[in-house]
């Protein structure tokens, strides 16, 4: 594929992340209560293995990131499609702890190798000029992936059986998507800055991992990336749950909750249509800023349909733009030639919070089980996480003027 047809990349890797996303994280959820049926095995190991492989995610993503940076998506994510289609194929076979934690251990490379920000540090090696759009675009697609597959999983799942709808993911996995990696592009035949001459859109140098890693705004940034997704992974469990205490029904809790998906969508559409007249802090702040209201409505008044619908709109909305901001400001503070490590590095925190929200919310519920009290804990997260995001911002941008006035 030549390097001046980038766009071919999106729509590559729009496939692949539809059925990453939906076969490595989203399928699980249908699938998890079949394979404690039939193995018997305690919840703690048949859910922890999951939460396991999350932990597994972040910790390989730094490593991901910077082996992007050298060589390029192609052969990175080629590499992870197979480990996904392994490890897949791991779990469908295990019939004891060791084989389903050491797939599940597979899996979680191949995350770290395969989902957004693997891909988002592809399409900023790829991309010269429009690399905030390529990510924004591919977010639209990979907010299908839970629309597709679980559905699908549980069509699947129910004619097939979980063992074998694993295989089938695991054949996707080998047949497909890592061939269409294959041919993501010659980024690995390019010298390390090529595509990059052009510097960044904030106009300051370009941070290597270990500079980024002395900025106090790289550290606030983790924070603020991490605590987020703590929330979002907290609730994506715990939100029918909540609902039910404040009083509503599960039809009407899981109706109003489907306002959810079609507001992500939404938001990551308005972000693109106004991505040309807004700076990525910008945006980043309207996002961090969206949530915590979100969450004064439901803490407010949570017995109350509409306070409800109004949660899920924002909230949705928050999550949808949520991704493509993780995409785009590393790059807008830390610069361009380095940013698979810088993103890999701030991922890998977010991905142990969003393996950690669950328990720990499910940790509050049985120490306390009135739903303004989970709210509450949420609601003073979310504000540190807009705080440090501001003070990210700042000393950044502080840090930057003083250089130029140097």
């Amino acid at each position: 594929m030549s390097a001046r047809e980038p766009w071919k990349i999106v729509r590559l890797l729009a496939f692949t992340q539809i059925v990453s996303w939906g076969s490595l994280y989203y399928a699980f959820a249908i699938v998890a209560l079949d394979i404690q049926r039939e193995l018997g095995w305690r919840t703690e190991l048949v859910f922890g293995a999951f939460s396991w492989s999350l932990l597994v995610a972040g910790l390989a993503a730094t490593p991901a990131g910077v082996l992007i940076d050298r060589i390029g998506g192609r052969v990175v994510m080629t590499v992870g499609s197979l480990c996904a289609g392994l490890g897949m194929a791991g779990v469908a076979m295990a019939h004891s702890a060791a084989l389903y934690l050491g797939a599940w251990t597979l899996i979680g490379l191949a995350m770290a190798m395969t989902l957004y920000e693997a891909a988002f540090a592809t399409i900023n090696r790829e991309f010269t000029l429009a690399s905030r759009k390529g990510i924004s675009v591919l977010t639209l697609f990979g907010g299908l992936a839970s629309t597709v597959f679980w559905p699908l999983t549980l069509k699947l799942n129910t004619s097939f059986g979980w063992r074998d709808t694993l295989l089938i993911y695991s054949a996707v996995h080998i047949a497909l998507c890592a061939p269409m990696h294959a041919f993501l592009g010659a980024a690995s035949l390019r010298q390390p800055g090529a595509a990059h001459t052009g510097g960044h859109a904030g106009g300051s140098r370009n941070f290597t991992l270990r500079e980024a890693l002395r900025e106090s705004a790289f550290w606030k940034l983790a924070f603020a990336f991490s605590t987020n997704l703590f929330i979002f992974s907290a609730l994506s469990v715990h939100l029918i749950p909540l609902l039910q205490r404040f009083g509503h029904s599960v039809a009407t809790a899981v109706l109003v909750s489907t306002l959810i998906g079609p507001m992500q969508v939404a938001g990551r559409i308005g972000e693109m249509l106004f991505a040309d007249r807004v700076r990525p802090q910008a945006v980043g702040i309207l996002t961090f800023s969206i949530l915590p209201t979100a969450l004064v409505a439901l803490w407010l008044l949570g017995e109350h349909q509409v306070a409800v619908a109004v949660f899920c709109i924002l909230y949705g909305m928050s999550n949808g733009i949520l991704t493509i901001v993780r995409g785009i400001v590393p790059q807008a503070l830390f610069g361009r030639e380095n940013y698979g490590a810088i993103s890999g590095a701030l991922a890998g925190p977010s991905l142990v919070s969003k393996a950690a929200g669950p328990l720990a919310a499910a940790a509050f519920v049985e120490y306390n089980a009135s739903p303004s009290w989970l709210i509450g804990i949420l609601l003073v997260i979310s504000l540190l996480s807009l705080v440090c995001f501001l003070a990210a911002v700042k000393s950044k941008a502080t840090a930057s003027a003083m250089s130029t006035v140097d």
